[in-house]
Order: structure tokens, then C-alpha cells, then sequence
């Protein structure tokens, strides 16, 4: 699976969420492997976008598109400046429901000392954090270059998430949430996307 991770400044959001939209109409049928994105922008005006593909050759042909690069010289006006791109073929879905009902998306990132382990301890007792945080219907982790990840997570809505923030885990599930913390290298950023575009092929 590849990744493509875009971020930049917006101060209107909605223009953004209707290119999204026009992208899904106009674009998305002639779009080879694409599998999904999520995109929205936080209160405080950063906008994000994750987009799926099944291969890196397909996405790159997407990007080839004439109608693609079109698109993307009238969206790009959207942004405040400088828009990034981060691509990757270290993805890991988890679905415990359906994403695209998601009332509200949690984006992280950071970076590990040993991403690796962390994906591990992501990985194990899937079950016991399935039943802990019914909540969370799904997840996307993407691995960047230097220990770098961005996972989005998929929520029911805002408020079942607070209420599951607020829960006192289990002794097991505790320690791995500790030595998760033990590998995170400096801050890590939040973007709370109360209005998020989940857009998956029809």
C-alpha cells in the first residue's frame, strides 16, 4: 500500500472540503488502485490530507494525470503558503468498523526511537483495545523517513472519543500505552478534524 501525506494552512476549509468533493465525481473513477482519503482542516486553520493507493505505481500514474495536475493548480490556491508532501509504503490499516461514518478524525504525529516496536505494541492485543475503546472504529498508520509516523484515527464522534480518553485502562493495556510514551522523541502534534471528508471509491 502507499501513502501520501499533504499538509499546508488554509482559512477556508470549506473550499477545500468542496474540491474534495469535486475530486470524488470528476476524478475518482479514472483514479487506478486509489482506496480512500481522509482530509479536514482544526479549528486553528492546519489542514491535512492522507490519500491510499494499492501501489506507488499507481498513484504516481494518477499524478500523471493531465485532469490530476489541473485539479491540483486550482486546489493548491486553497492553501496559505507552503503546502508539504510525504510519501510512503509503510501503511498499516486497522478496521474494527467502518471509517467512512467516522463523526470525527484524530490525526498524531510524531516520531519513535524504535518504530518498529512501537508498530508491535500497536499491533498486540488488538482485541482487548477493540473492547476498551469501542470508539475507535478504524486506524491508518504511516511510517516516514527518520522515526516519523502520522496515524489518523477514526472515531465515532467527538464526544464518545473524550469520554474514551477519560477511561482508565487496564494494567496490560497501561504498560503498553508507558512503553509507547518511552519511545516517543519530542512533541507530538495533534490535528482534531471535527469535520472531517472521508471519501472512499463508490
Amino acid at each position: 500500500m502507499f501513502a501520501q501525506v499533504i499538509q499546508g494552512k488554509t482559512s477556508n476549509p470549506q473550499a477545500l472540503a468542496a474540491a474534495g468533493e469535486q475530486w470524488l465525481q470528476d476524478l475518482a473513477p479514472g483514479a487506478t488502485g486509489w482506496l480512500g482519503s481522509t482530509s479536514g482542516v482544526t479549528e486553528d486553520g492546519r489542514a491535512i490530507v492522507v490519500v491510499r493507493f494499492d501501489s506507488e505505481e499507481n498513484a504516481r500514474r494518477n499524478s500523471n494525470r493531465p485532469e490530476q495536475d489541473q485539479w491540483w493548480s486550482q486546489t493548491s490556491k486553497l492553501f496559505d503558503g507552503e503546502v508539504t508532501f510525504r510519501d510512503s509504503t509503510d501503511v498499516t490499516v486497522d478496521v474494527q468498523g467502518d471509517p467512512d461514518k467516522a463523526g470525527f478524525v484524530q490525526v498524531m504525529q510524531g516520531r519513535s526511537t524504535d518504530p518498529q516496536r512501537a508498530q508491535q505494541l500497536m499491533d498486540q492485543d488488538a482485541d482487548k483495545w477493540a473492547e476498551f475503546r469501542p470508539d475507535v472504529v478504524g486506524s491508518v498508520t504511516i511510517g516516514h523517513d527518520d522515526g516519523g509516523y502520522t496515524t489518523v484515527l477514526y472515531f465515532t464522534s467527538e464526544a464518545d472519543a473524550r469520554e474514551g480518553e477519560r477511561k482508565e485502562p487496564p494494567p496490560e493495556l497501561q504498560a503498553q500505552m508507558e512503553e509507547m510514551n518511552k519511545l516517543s522523541v519530542g512533541e507530538t502534534e495533534f490535528f482534531d478534524l471535527k469535520q472531517p471528508t472521508l471519501l472512499s471509491p463508490k
